[in-house]
Protein backbone atom coordinates (compact mmCIF):
# COMPACT_ATOMS: atom_id res chain seq x y z
CA UNK A 1 0.00 0.00 0.00
CA UNK A 2 2.87 2.32 0.84
CA UNK A 3 4.35 1.80 -2.63
CA UNK A 4 1.01 2.42 -4.34
CA UNK A 5 0.68 5.76 -2.57
CA UNK A 6 4.23 6.64 -3.54
CA UNK A 7 3.59 5.74 -7.19
CA UNK A 8 0.36 7.76 -7.22
CA UNK A 9 2.09 10.80 -5.76
CA UNK A 10 4.92 10.42 -8.25
CA UNK A 11 2.52 10.23 -11.19
CA UNK A 12 0.54 13.22 -9.94
CA UNK A 13 3.72 15.26 -9.61
CA UNK A 14 4.72 14.43 -13.18
CA UNK A 15 1.34 15.47 -14.57
CA UNK A 16 1.19 18.52 -12.37
CA UNK A 17 4.67 19.66 -13.26
CA UNK A 18 4.04 19.13 -16.98
CA UNK A 19 0.87 21.19 -16.73
CA UNK A 20 2.72 23.88 -14.81
CA UNK A 21 5.58 23.83 -17.32
CA UNK A 22 3.11 24.11 -20.22
CA UNK A 23 1.45 27.09 -18.53
CA UNK A 24 4.88 28.67 -17.93
CA UNK A 25 5.63 28.41 -21.66
CA UNK A 26 2.27 29.98 -22.55
CA UNK A 27 2.76 32.75 -19.99
CA UNK A 28 6.22 33.38 -21.46
CA UNK A 29 4.68 33.79 -24.93
CA UNK A 30 2.10 36.23 -23.53
CA UNK A 31 4.84 38.24 -21.82
CA UNK A 32 6.55 38.71 -25.20
CA UNK A 33 3.40 40.50 -26.43
CA UNK A 34 1.93 40.69 -29.90
CA UNK A 35 -0.49 37.80 -29.28
CA UNK A 36 -4.19 37.50 -29.97
CA UNK A 37 -5.87 36.24 -26.79
CA UNK A 38 -9.32 34.73 -27.16
CA UNK A 39 -11.25 34.26 -23.94
CA UNK A 40 -14.56 32.42 -23.79
CA UNK A 41 -16.78 34.25 -21.33
CA UNK A 42 -16.69 32.92 -17.78
CA UNK A 43 -19.25 30.55 -16.31
CA UNK A 44 -22.83 31.48 -17.15
CA UNK A 45 -24.93 28.38 -16.47
CA UNK A 46 -27.35 27.22 -19.13
CA UNK A 47 -27.34 27.01 -22.88
CA UNK A 48 -28.14 29.77 -25.33
CA UNK A 49 -30.37 32.68 -24.34
CA UNK A 50 -34.10 33.24 -23.91
CA UNK A 51 -36.06 33.95 -27.10
CA UNK A 52 -36.73 37.51 -25.91
CA UNK A 53 -33.02 38.37 -25.68
CA UNK A 54 -32.27 42.07 -25.91
CA UNK A 55 -28.57 42.94 -26.02
CA UNK A 56 -29.26 46.20 -24.19
CA UNK A 57 -30.91 44.40 -21.25
CA UNK A 58 -28.87 41.94 -19.22
CA UNK A 59 -31.96 40.53 -17.51
CA UNK A 60 -33.03 39.02 -20.86
CA UNK A 61 -29.75 37.09 -21.22
CA UNK A 62 -27.89 34.22 -19.63
CA UNK A 63 -25.44 35.86 -17.22
CA UNK A 64 -22.42 35.04 -15.11
CA UNK A 65 -23.13 33.40 -11.79
CA UNK A 66 -20.96 34.05 -8.73
CA UNK A 67 -18.51 31.35 -9.81
CA UNK A 68 -18.27 33.05 -13.22
CA UNK A 69 -17.57 36.41 -11.57
CA UNK A 70 -14.79 34.85 -9.47
CA UNK A 71 -13.41 33.07 -12.54
CA UNK A 72 -13.30 36.43 -14.39
CA UNK A 73 -11.39 38.01 -11.52
CA UNK A 74 -8.88 35.12 -11.63
CA UNK A 75 -8.32 35.78 -15.34
CA UNK A 76 -7.43 39.38 -14.53
CA UNK A 77 -5.14 38.28 -11.70
CA UNK A 78 -3.37 35.86 -14.08
CA UNK A 79 -2.54 38.78 -16.37
CA UNK A 80 -1.54 41.25 -13.64
CA UNK A 81 0.48 38.78 -11.54
CA UNK A 82 2.47 37.75 -14.61
CA UNK A 83 3.00 41.30 -15.92
CA UNK A 84 1.27 40.48 -19.20
CA UNK A 85 0.86 43.70 -21.16
CA UNK A 86 -2.49 44.45 -22.80
CA UNK A 87 -2.98 46.68 -25.80
CA UNK A 88 -6.77 46.56 -25.93
CA UNK A 89 -9.69 44.50 -24.60
CA UNK A 90 -12.62 43.92 -26.94
CA UNK A 91 -15.82 42.15 -25.91
CA UNK A 92 -18.90 40.72 -27.51
CA UNK A 93 -22.02 42.79 -26.90
CA UNK A 94 -23.51 40.01 -24.72
CA UNK A 95 -23.60 40.88 -21.01
CA UNK A 96 -21.76 37.72 -19.94
CA UNK A 97 -18.81 38.70 -22.15
CA UNK A 98 -18.89 42.35 -21.07
CA UNK A 99 -19.01 41.26 -17.42
CA UNK A 100 -16.11 38.86 -17.95
CA UNK A 101 -14.09 41.73 -19.48
CA UNK A 102 -15.15 44.15 -16.73
CA UNK A 103 -14.30 41.85 -13.81
CA UNK A 104 -11.02 40.71 -15.42
CA UNK A 105 -9.67 43.90 -16.97
CA UNK A 106 -11.94 46.82 -15.96
CA UNK A 107 -11.71 48.64 -19.29
CA UNK A 108 -13.04 47.24 -22.56
CA UNK A 109 -14.86 48.15 -25.74
CA UNK A 110 -17.59 46.13 -27.45
CA UNK A 111 -17.06 44.77 -30.94
CA UNK A 112 -19.86 43.14 -32.98
CA UNK A 113 -17.41 40.79 -34.67
CA UNK A 114 -17.16 38.89 -31.37
CA UNK A 115 -20.93 38.39 -30.94
CA UNK A 116 -22.52 34.98 -30.66
CA UNK A 117 -24.29 33.39 -33.60
CA UNK A 118 -25.36 30.29 -31.67
CA UNK A 119 -29.07 30.99 -31.95
CA UNK A 120 -30.94 31.01 -35.23
CA UNK A 121 -31.89 34.69 -35.02
CA UNK A 122 -28.18 35.67 -34.90
CA UNK A 123 -26.80 33.01 -37.25
CA UNK A 124 -27.54 35.12 -40.32
CA UNK A 125 -24.77 37.51 -39.18
CA UNK A 126 -22.12 34.80 -38.78
CA UNK A 127 -20.19 35.29 -42.05
CA UNK A 128 -20.22 39.08 -41.76
CA UNK A 129 -19.02 38.92 -38.14
CA UNK A 130 -16.22 36.44 -38.80
CA UNK A 131 -15.06 38.50 -41.81
CA UNK A 132 -15.13 41.67 -39.68
CA UNK A 133 -13.19 39.97 -36.88
CA UNK A 134 -10.54 38.59 -39.24
CA UNK A 135 -10.16 42.01 -40.87
CA UNK A 136 -9.70 43.64 -37.46
CA UNK A 137 -7.10 41.06 -36.42
CA UNK A 138 -5.16 41.31 -39.69
CA UNK A 139 -4.93 45.11 -39.38
CA UNK A 140 -3.98 45.08 -35.68
CA UNK A 141 -0.27 45.76 -35.08
CA UNK A 142 0.11 46.11 -31.33
CA UNK A 143 3.27 45.23 -29.48
CA UNK A 144 1.22 44.23 -26.44
CA UNK A 145 -1.56 41.61 -26.45
CA UNK A 146 -5.03 41.98 -27.95
CA UNK A 147 -7.72 40.48 -25.69
CA UNK A 148 -10.94 39.24 -27.32
CA UNK A 149 -13.75 38.14 -24.96
CA UNK A 150 -16.22 36.11 -26.94
CA UNK A 151 -18.27 32.91 -27.22
CA UNK A 152 -17.73 29.20 -27.83
CA UNK A 153 -19.08 29.42 -31.41
CA UNK A 154 -16.68 32.19 -32.44
CA UNK A 155 -13.60 30.40 -31.09
CA UNK A 156 -14.80 27.11 -32.55
CA UNK A 157 -15.32 28.71 -35.97
CA UNK A 158 -11.81 30.17 -36.04
CA UNK A 159 -9.85 27.28 -34.55
CA UNK A 160 -12.11 24.23 -34.92
CA UNK A 161 -11.72 23.50 -31.19
CA UNK A 162 -14.05 23.44 -28.22
CA UNK A 163 -13.38 25.61 -25.19
CA UNK A 164 -14.79 25.64 -21.69
CA UNK A 165 -16.09 28.67 -19.83
CA UNK A 166 -13.28 31.08 -18.99
CA UNK A 167 -10.76 29.21 -21.13
CA UNK A 168 -8.05 31.27 -22.82
CA UNK A 169 -6.67 30.48 -26.29
CA UNK A 170 -3.48 32.28 -27.32
CA UNK A 171 -2.62 32.65 -31.00
CA UNK A 172 -0.81 34.82 -33.48
CA UNK A 173 -2.44 36.78 -36.31
CA UNK A 174 -2.32 33.66 -38.49
CA UNK A 175 -4.37 31.71 -35.91
CA UNK A 176 -1.45 29.52 -34.91
CA UNK A 177 -2.27 28.45 -31.35
CA UNK A 178 0.58 28.87 -28.86
CA UNK A 179 -1.38 27.39 -26.00
CA UNK A 180 -4.46 27.32 -23.86
CA UNK A 181 -5.07 28.14 -20.23
CA UNK A 182 -8.00 27.00 -18.13
CA UNK A 183 -8.78 29.34 -15.28
CA UNK A 184 -10.96 27.65 -12.68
Amino acid sequence: MKYINFILLFLLSIFNSNYSHANDLVISELQKGGKIVFIRHSLAPGNGDPDNIDLTKCDTQRNLNQEGIEQSKKIGILFSDNNIQIDKVLSSEWCRCKDTAKFAFNNYETFKGLNSFYQEKFYKYKDEQIESLKKYISSWNGEKNLILVTHFVVISELFNIGVSSGEIVISDKNYKVFGRINVN
